[in-house]
């Protein structure tokens, strides 16, 4: 449960910036070259308030939105965890360390760059960690776990490790 209260509090954080953006009128947040060349200086006072208001309520159902979002994504995160893992067809609530290999090129860590292991699995790294200039063919991996329900790739022989996150 304190993962979905930290998961929804930077989801509100996130759409706090925007709405408080809205909040301002559209000649609050575009200087007047911008302003005239969208031909709003040619709107009355009463259209221009009905655009502010339009454009406050577009603002809040996406703020809206991104909040159900995130939402959801616990809610799917902890029926995953809770059903455990899918491992060759059977299901393992287990948490243990694994080692594998890579299939196929290896090169390098990357926020959003996919493994595919020798198991079957898929996962994606979701942090920004890296490790530049290492090429390998068919690596040996160790997958970890980690605080919170986390999980940690690591290539054989170095020390670097990446946050990731099962897709399949």
């Amino acid at each position: 449960m304190p993962r979905f209260s930290a998961l929804l509090a930077a989801a509100l954080i996130a759409c706090s910036a925007p709405a408080a953006l809205a909040q301002e009128s559209i000649q609050q947040q575009m200087t007047a070259e911008e302003f005239a060349a969208a031909g709003l200086d040619k709107l009355s006072a009463a259209e221009l308030e009905s655009l502010n208001r339009w454009l406050l309520r577009q603002v809040q159902e996406e703020s809206s939105a991104a909040a159900d979002q995130a939402r959801e994504e616990e809610r799917r995160q902890a029926r995953v965890d809770s059903a455990g893992r899918k491992d060759g067809g059977a299901f393992s609530a287990g948490r243990e360390a694994f080692q594998t290999n890579i299939v196929g090129d290896f090169n390098g860590f990357g926020r959003g760059r996919l493994y595919t292991l020798a198991n079957g699995q898929v996962w994606e790294q979701t942090d920004s960690s890296r490790l530049d200039g290492v090429r390998r063919t068919d690596p040996q991996v160790t997958v970890s776990p980690g605080a919170l329900g986390s999980w940690y790739l690591r290539l054989e022989g170095f020390s670097t490790r990446a946050k990731v996150r099962r897709v399949n």
